[in-house]
């Protein structure tokens, strides 16, 4: 029998005027950015996280910490590509992914396939893989008043 696994991360940014918006792998074009220690790409740090806790290696900050000046403005898809490797060095291959962006604005429906392609090649995985969903609150909690971003991730990884 084949060993799957099932991991869940869930990450939240606040949002801030005059920063970079960087999300899925890709830079939007936003009045407000991500406050973060990296690039602040939330799907990404979700993504990590739920890869790392299929593999039961831990959570995001316990491998790049946000202390650590190695890590202060890194592209998270460098990360990604580290977890993807950590995940690898355990003897498994990722199955699929799928990450929940909860954000009002800008609509993201126009970027959910970069951001597919940008988060398969960092995994080193088939775009078919990579599921990206958007979603408003309808204007409810944080998320609804433009003060952050939050995002959800599921990951299947298995032996072969």
């Amino acid at each position: 029998m084949t060993d799957f696994r099932i991991g869940h991360g869930y990450d939240v940014h606040a949002l801030a005027s005059g920063l970079r918006l960087v999300l899925g792998g890709i830079e939007i074009e936003h009045e407000k950015g991500c406050v973060a220690h990296s690039d602040g790409d939330v799907a990404i740090h979700a993504l990590c996280d739920a890869l790392l806790g299929a593999a039961a290696l831990g959570d995001i900050g316990l491998h790049f910490p946000d202390t650590s000046d190695d890590f202060k403005g890194i592209d998270s898809r460098i990360l990604l590509q580290r977890t993807a490797a950590l995940v690898r060095r355990e003897g498994y291959e990722i199955g699929n992914v799928d990450c929940t962006i909860r954000m009002q604005r800008p609509k993201l429906r126009p970027h959910i396939d970069r951001m597919r392609e940008a988060l398969a090649a960092a995994m080193g995985i088939d775009v078919e893989r990579v599921s990206v969903k958007a979603t408003t609150t309808e204007r409810l909690g944080f998320e609804g008043r433009e003060e952050g971003i939050s995002v959800s991730a599921v990951a299947l990884i298995f032996k072969p």
